[in-house]
């Protein structure tokens, strides 16, 4: 067997909106996820044992920090699942080349889950059948099968549960990601500490319309994060960072998950590298181990590819 090489994308959302916690711990939740062309990649090499290994690195060749290449990455957790579902004696090691920030709200996890399941399923000649990777995939994270599909869509129950959204047009980002992660736990510990009822979570309809017309100065007003708040009062700085964004001329300016990563929306006709150039300095006043990037969206999710990483 040779080896396969499989990316997916990281996430933003463009609208999320946080319900009750439920009996199970996870909390009910309507957003509109969008699939960026920032890629995790993974090369799924033969072993010749029945073992799943991984080895993680970044752009540079070097240890990612905060990511443990063991049993608990999620990678390897998809790669098991494949195996256990499908009968498969064989092994596989992992190679991952991590472009999605860790812990920044744009599903890094999860991408490498899904190009770990689809990479596997080629090496091993399984031709997995689309339903049984989604199963698989919602078993694995909240996330995992809009990494899975990409596009745009809605998510509901924990996220999980998929419907795809029509779209209009190509939308450009500056995405501002730092190298301290933000706990999505402690996050959401924040976010319920209001008391009172908490209504069942709902999309604006207007939000999906305004996508499906490419409608970006009306997307911009109807983007929201239930969890910004919480997030912001845990990290004041990134109320900053977005401010910066709008007075640089970005259309609107939001937190995607539960951060810390920023998202400006660039207006239509605007080059996206030159809003990013601009709030680069400003933004590093403000945190000098900033990452500031262009990323565009919808793109398809997890697919195997020919370049090796």
């Amino acid at each position: 067997m040779t080896p396969v090489v499989a990316r997916a994308p990281a996430k933003v959302n463009l609208a999320l909106h946080v319900g009750p916690r439920r009996a199970d711990g996870f909390h009910e939740i309507a957003t509109v996820y969008q699939a960026v062309d920032v890629y995790d990649e993974v090369v799924a090499e033969p072993r010749l044992d029945s073992l799943v290994s991984v080895e993680t690195r970044d752009e540079g060749g070097n240890p990612v920090a905060g990511v443990d290449d063991d049993e608990r990455h999620l990678s390897v957790r998809a790669a098991l699942a494949l195996q256990s579902r499908l009968g498969v004696r064989d092994g596989v090691h992992l190679r991952l080349r991590k472009r999605i920030p860790v812990a920044g709200g744009l599903a890094g996890g999860s991408a490498d889950a899904a190009a770990a399941l689809v990479a596997c399923s080629r090496l091993w000649g399984l031709d997995a059948d689309a339903s049984v990777l989604a199963e698989l995939a919602a078993g694995l994270g909240s996330d995992v099968p809009f990494a899975l599909f990409g596009g745009t869509a809605v998510g509901t129950g924990r996220g999980e549960r998929l419907v795809p959204v029509a779209t209009a047009g190509w939308t450009s980002w500056v995405v501002v990601t730092s190298q301290r992660g933000l706990s999505t736990a402690e996050v959401y510990a924040e976010n319920d500490r209001p008391a009172g009822d908490v209504a069942p979570p709902v999309v604006d309809p207007a939000l999906l319309a305004a996508l499906e017309r490419g409608d970006s100065a009306a997307t911009a007003r109807l983007l929201h994060n239930d969890l910004q708040p919480a997030a912001l009062r845990l990290r004041p700085t990134l109320a900053a960072i977005l401010d910066v964004g709008r007075d640089a001329g970005a259309l609107a300016g939001l937190l995607s998950g539960s951060g810390p990563s920023a998202l400006l929306l660039v207006r239509d006709g605007e080059p996206a590298e030159a809003l990013a150039d601009t709030v680069r300095p400003r933004v590093h006043q403000l945190d000098a181990d900033a990452a500031v990037r262009v990323a565009h969206g919808p793109v398809a999710g997890a697919a195997v590819v020919d370049e090796v990483c």
